[in-house]
């Protein structure tokens, strides 16, 4: 059977941990085909980013002609977009209806605390970008940024759900992995409802988890692409994540946060074995 097709619009990482890298192998675990338009270029491992490269946008701006042109892509995750000038690239042509159940992973600063983002570019994702997701996937530093205010408790993460549900996405997930609670919590906002829920999964700790947002991203993608709603999405996307986790707890892979992994059969995701 012809797969459904993501399209990811991000970064490179070159250490293989998180960015595209990690976008197409998790689009690969929900057995969908993965399409890419890359926004930047990184050096870095899991130590940290030693240097960004943006590629002139009008290259961007062919990549996306040529995937949306040919391939049939039935959702869309957006992560580290480097510049308020990509951001607003983005935004056009979300508007212009090109780019169908869009997931925006607000990617501000690396988990080393690299900026991976122009300063000024927040307000750019606020005020045209969140308006034609139908999930946004802040993690607690983001929202933090986003919101103008420190998230320190789970209540602060509803709180912060609320607020970002007023620039008009669908759904808001407000991810709690930094905080320090025995679960990893993740609030989740209903904006045409107001309905306010959790999605619980126990904490797996370790250093391995570089790019654990962006998989979490690309999972609800992968799964709109199949078809399936956003909360089944949102779910499936956190087993897949809390998978990875464990499988690749133990590696020894480099000296700082290593990558969450893609590899084990233990980590691929339930909704796509057969």
């Amino acid at each position: 059977m012809t797969p459904p097709v993501a399209l990811t619009i991000a970064g490179s990482d070159s250490g293989g941990g998180a960015g595209i890298q990690a976008d197409l192998a998790t689009f690969c675990a929900f057995d969908v085909h993965g399409a890419s338009a890359i926004t930047a270029l990184t050096a870095q491992n899991t130590v940290g980013v030693s240097a960004v490269h943006v590629p002139p946008i009008e290259f961007l701006d062919a990549q996306l002609d040529a995937v949306l042109a040919d391939l049939p892509v039935a959702a869309v995750k957006t992560g580290m977009l480097a510049t308020e000038t990509i951001v607003r690239l983005v935004a056009r042509r979300a508007a212009a209806g090109e780019l169908p159940n869009l997931v925006v992973d607000p990617v501000l600063v690396a988990a080393t605390g690299a900026r991976l983002l122009d300063p000024g570019a927040e307000s750019a994702y606020l005020e045209a970008v969140f308006p034609h997701a139908v999930v946004v996937t802040p993690n607690v530093i983001e929202a933090s940024v986003l919101c103008g205010a420190p998230l320190r408790t789970v209540a602060d993460l509803r709180e912060a759900a609320r607020t970002l549900a007023q620039h008009g996405p669908g759904w808001v997930v407000v991810k709690g992995g930094h905080l320090a609670d025995d679960d990893a919590v993740d609030v989740v906002y209903e904006t045409a409802s107001g309905a306010l829920s959790e999605v619980r999964a126990p904490r797996v700790k370790g250093l391995n988890n570089h790019g654990s947002g962006c998989t979490f991203a690309s999972g609800i993608a992968a799964m709109l692409a199949r078809g399936a709603g956003v909360p089944e999405a949102i779910e499936a996307a956190k087993e897949h994540v809390t998978r990875g986790l464990r499988a690749s707890g133990d590696w020894r892979l480099g000296s700082g946060h290593g990558p969450v992994s893609h590899l084990s059969s233990d980590a691929r995701a339930p909704a796509a074995r057969s």
